[in-house]
């Protein structure tokens, strides 16, 4: 391996004093699990988005499973999806007992093609669930549009996506749902966390019911005032938020404009420096607005994607793949019965992706840095790409 000084993480989070502060105040209070803080983020959240609810949970994993059980789909029940995606969207689908259907995406974009879906539509679909890759918010006016001729859900798996507005639609403007994460890497963080975004009041009392074992009352509601009998009326689930993660993210709600306006800034001076080859491609981004830029993904020649991969972090640069295409991991290979050549969109994206360091903090002279080992990488991989992606 090459010595070398610099160590630039994939990712670095940009907590500070103000959530150390709120934390620590969230421990001097009575209540370490759901209450006071859980409820003050829910309001927050859901101002910010301009949504009625904002259910907090421990997962986006947990906001998709119990989105589609509180909608109640189950066995026998198709929910159409993409194969470029974490598998936490279909595995959430697989929990229900529902079956993942899978349609191709869109070369430019990464994202789930409305024109695709519609074909795989059949008596047995109960929902859409769109995946805003990358942070690039999917055309949910077309699939608000096809959800409602067919009679279908449309549940956004949104865990890239909370600052975008495409059309002026923002995440659960539109949906029946938008499924948000606060994982560790995420663009508003507490480490682990999620949220369901919704106008739908029942759908979000019926999610805080199934999230806490089908309770009426939950631990503060049963802490306050006279003792009252509470009932199980479910199966459900053990998904809350705590007030401990949900102290973490209220501060950071104020900065995800300005953190989004960063990111912005580095990806653009990604894409200027990366535009005059043909060697590495990029997503297209058609207006500033529709991406949350949570992630800036490149698209190199699969035959050199894993040592450009290992060039990078000899260079002291964290890189990750997101994401291979689902259908051709073995567990849904096996379960759907899929194979290569069924997506060949999603399969070549999949194949080509390496994403590069993109945060806040990541200083001017770090993505220089990567810029130059990147376009190093490749010039040194030997042969021109064969990508079929264009940057224009």
């Amino acid at each position: 391996m090459t010595n070398n000084p610099r160590k630039i993480e994939f990712f670095r989070h940009s907590l500070g004093p103000e959530e150390k502060a709120m934390v620590l105040e969230a421990l001097d209070g009575v209540f370490l699990t759901t209450g006071e803080y859980t409820a003050r983020f829910e309001q927050a959240l859901a101002s910010y988005l301009g949504v009625r609810e904002v259910v907090a949970l421990d997962s986006c994993t947990a906001a998709l499973h119990l989105t589609l059980l509180a909608l109640g789909i189950g066995p026998g029940d198709e929910v159409i999806t993409t194969p470029l995606t974490f598998v936490a969207t279909l595995n959430a689908i697989v929990m229900c007992g529902a079956t993942p259907v899978l349609a191709d995406v869109d070369p430019f974009t990464g994202n789930l093609d409305p024109r695709a879906v519609e074909k795989k539509i059949t008596a047995r679909t109960k929902a859409l669930m769109p995946v805003h890759l990358y942070g690039l918010m999917c055309d949910m006016k077309a699939f608000a549009k096809l959800a409602e001729r067919n009679g279908l859900f449309l549940v956004e798996d949104s865990a890239h996506c909370i600052e975008a507005a495409r059309d002026g639609v923002r995440p659960g403007g539109l949906s029946t749902a938008a499924c948000l994460s606060f994982y560790a890497t995420k663009n508003i963080t507490c480490g682990e966390g999620g949220a369901v975004a919704t106008n739908d009041t029942e759908l979000a009392n019926k999610i805080r019911t199934l999230s806490l074992h089908g309770l009426t009352r939950n631990a503060l509601q049963r802490h306050n005032g006279r003792y009252e009998h509470w009932d199980a009326v479910c199966l459900g689930w053990k998904y809350n938020m705590d007030n401990i993660r949900a102290s973490l993210l209220i501060p950071q709600i104020a900065k995800m404009d300005q953190w989004k306006k960063r990111r912005s800034e580095i990806s653009k001076k990604y894409e200027a420096s990366f535009a005059g080859t043909d060697r590495i491609r990029f997503p297209f981004v058609q207006d500033e607005s529709w991406s949350a830029r949570h992630l800036f993904t490149v698209w190199v020649d699969p035959a050199i994607r894993d040592s450009f991969i290992h060039a990078m972090q000899d260079q002291g640069i964290g890189v990750v793949v997101n994401y291979r295409a689902a259908h051709l991991l073995s567990y849904y290979g096996r379960l759907l019965g899929h194979r290569r050549g069924d997506f060949p969109h999603a399969e070549h994206i999949g194949d080509s992706t390496v994403s590069l360091p993109l945060y806040p903090g990541l200083a001017d002279d770090e993505a220089d840095y990567v810029i130059e080992k990147a376009l190093a990488a490749v010039n040194n991989a030997g042969e021109p790409c064969t990508n079929a992606f264009s940057n224009t």
